[in-house]
């Protein structure tokens, strides 16, 4: 498309000189090969056309850190700057990239949207508060145009009468873009009072106007209903410190920021009692104020596929996805598995027949080569060397809460030990890696030595086939990349 190609030729202009400062032109030695007479020949329609919009530097950081300097034009969306990203760094573009605003000082974060300008979020920043973009993935972005159902608890949200009460996959997310009807999301948050330290428990509701909350316990009657907020002039960000800064009751904090605002004084914080609940109505919040372009954003790789409507709203499947079949080959010759139930049987006993070769091979080497095992996992993606549970918890909670999301970590409390965390079911749980001695080799467990391995990478991909112990498969790794 021609938004490619401008990308393109932002990559090949950026790669010449990082600094991406503009350096004057050089002086033509020969100008009198200007004034040819076959100079139509080149005519300006055939040269680019130079572009006349405006340009700005912005800077965007890495996990570790580190930052690299962009060029870019007035007009370059968040999604074009991670596109931009992506070429320079020869990523894979798995369309979970995101661009992220934090603010540093008050412990505040959040995904820009796709589609949102990046100099006209900058231009929001305010000089007191230290404010950076950083480039990471972001799993859950879309993830409840795929599972609405987990994302809208039934004691949480309530349709217009006239509604039936079962509503399909797609009727709940249609009701949620719809410009004429809009689900009430409703329950209890604790809201800072304005200018206090105190927080207070107040039974809240979200509207197509707004968000109000009730002055007499649960009543929804509209003369006990008190207005909060609105969101066309606002940002929405989570917390990502938890109770340290704000002295919020739990957690599971988030806010709004008035655009332009005057700084932290100008915050309405407000925080959940649970994960689930907090997840629920940041999502209903995002829906309410973007509508359709969400959806067009979630749409936008998958655009010009087959199948792929406005109103066919269905769980996409990768392309890697859809070309696997279940085959088998303990005949003179291979046939597709149609059987579902035949096939998760035939996976299962290929993962234990894998885990026993494996063994039996990895058994017969000597202790040198067992031992220089025990270090290969820290070249790993997945592996972080030192980090604290709560470290783990806040770079799985960056990366999304879906089912799969996980890390690898030392453990603090034993040092010969290391932690697997895993999200699952809007939680993060984490699994102690034991380490066993056999025979005079050292093997690796999560199920009291039921299953064994000669190392975390053979743990690893065996739990990314399996599911075994965990509540889920290993599916997405966090990583540290760097720009």
């Amino acid at each position: 498309s021609s938004r490619q190609q401008q990308l393109r030729h932002l990559f090949y202009d950026g790669a010449k000189d990082d600094s991406i400062l503009e350096n004057p032109s050089i002086p033509n030695p020969f100008p009198e090969l200007c004034c040819s007479p076959f100079a139509s020949v080149l005519s300006a329609s055939l040269l680019p056309k130079a572009t006349s919009r405006k340009k700005q530097v912005i800077k965007v950081y890495s996990e570790d850190d580190t930052s690299r300097a962009l060029e870019v034009p007035s007009d370059i969306t968040a999604r074009d700057v991670c596109q931009l990203l992506i070429l320079k760094n020869h990523y894979v573009d798995d369309h979970s990239w995101t661009l992220f605003e934090q603010l540093t000082h008050t412990g505040l974060g959040r995904a820009i949207e796709d589609h949102e300008l990046v100099v006209e979020v900058q231009s929001n920043w305010v000089m007191e508060e230290e404010t950076k973009l950083y480039f990471r993935k972001n799993y859950a972005k879309y993830e409840f145009f795929k599972n609405p159902l987990s994302f809208f608890p039934d004691h949480m949200i309530s349709f217009p009468s006239e509604t039936s009460a079962a509503l399909s996959h797609s009727g709940i997310l249609q009701m949620f873009l719809s410009s004429s009807t809009y689900p009430e999301i409703h329950g209890y948050l604790h809201a800072k009072e304005q200018g206090k330290k105190s927080w207070k428990k107040l039974y809240f509701l979200l509207r197509r106007s707004g968000l109000y909350f009730s002055t007499k316990g649960t009543s929804k009657e509209p003369r006990h209903l008190q207005f909060f907020c609105e969101f066309s002039n606002s940002d929405m960000y989570m917390s990502l410190t938890g109770k340290k800064i704000s002295g919020a009751p739990t957690n599971y904090g988030f806010c709004f920021k008035p655009n332009k605002s005057g700084g932290t004084r100008d915050l309405k914080q407000l925080c959940a009692d649970d994960e689930q609940s907090r997840t629920c109505w940041m999502t209903a919040i995002r829906l309410l104020k973007y509508g359709m372009q969400l959806y067009q954003n979630y749409m936008q790789p998958y655009q010009g596929r087959s199948g792929c409507s406005p109103l066919n709203i269905t769980p996409m499947r990768s392309i890697s996805e859809n070309s696997l079949v279940a085959m088998d080959f303990s005949g003179h010759r291979s046939r597709i598995i149609e059987n579902p139930t035949e096939a998760l049987s035939v996976a299962v006993e290929e993962g234990l027949a894998w885990r026993r070769r494996g063994c039996l091979r990895l058994n017969s080497h000597g202790s040198p080569i067992a031992m220089s095992n025990m270090a290969i996992h820290r070249s790993q993606s997945w592996f972080h060397h030192k980090i604290s549970r709560e470290e783990a918890q806040r770079l799985i909670l960056q990366h999304g809460l879906v089912d799969g999301v996980f890390l690898v970590r030392d453990s603090q409390s034993n040092p010969k030990t290391f932690v697997l965390s895993l999200s699952h079911g809007l939680k993060i749980k984490h699994f102690q890696i034991v380490p066993l001695e056999d025979d005079g080799k050292l093997f690796y467990t999560l199920d009291d030595g039921h299953t064994r391995f000669t190392d975390l990478i053979q743990l690893v991909e065996f739990y990314q086939l399996n599911k075994g112990v965990l509540p889920c498969k290993l599916k997405h790794y966090c990583a540290r990349i760097a720009l």
